[in-house]
């Protein structure tokens, strides 16, 4: 006669395929994340002015941005978005700026752009609601 071990039940979990995945996904984030662009191209203006003391309570910055088209963009948090029109830009800073009240805002404009382009930039900015608007330059001998 036959007698039927009873088998105890195995209560490990096998993370080895978890960790492949894992490897492989990291991999895939480390091969694409530098192909990733972020922001629009501009030149910006060469100023020595002193930089501005970053916000302490670790919000990131609203961008503002005016290329050499004229075209609106604004960034946040490393995303792009726009392009915008200048009504299309109070709502969305606007919506943005009720979510996160008091966050800097900082002006980037091409080197090409008018001073008027930058201007109605900075106005739309304070229709929107902005507290303060910056101005971004890179570092460098200014003329």
């Amino acid at each position: 006669m036959y007698i039927r071990k009873k088998r105890r039940m195995m209560a490990e979990i096998n993370v080895v395929p978890y960790i492949d995945v894992m490897l492989v996904l990291l991999i895939i984030f480390m091969v694409t994340t530098p192909m990733l662009t972020q922001g629009v191209k501009v030149e910006l203006p060469k100023s020595s002015a002193e930089p501005l003391e970053q916000m302490t309570d670790g919000k990131t910055p609203l961008v503002a941005t005016v290329d050499a088209a004229g075209l609106y963009y604004f960034e946040k948090d490393a995303e792009t978005h726009g392009p915008y029109t200048s009504a299309e830009l109070v709502v969305e800073v606007a919506s943005w700026l009720s979510i996160e009240p008091g966050t800097q805002v900082i002006v980037k404009g091409d080197h090409t752009v008018s001073y008027d382009a930058v201007i109605r930039l900075i106005n739309v900015l304070k229709n929107a609601g902005a507290p303060s608007v910056g101005l971004m330059t890179d570092p460098g001998e200014g003329n």
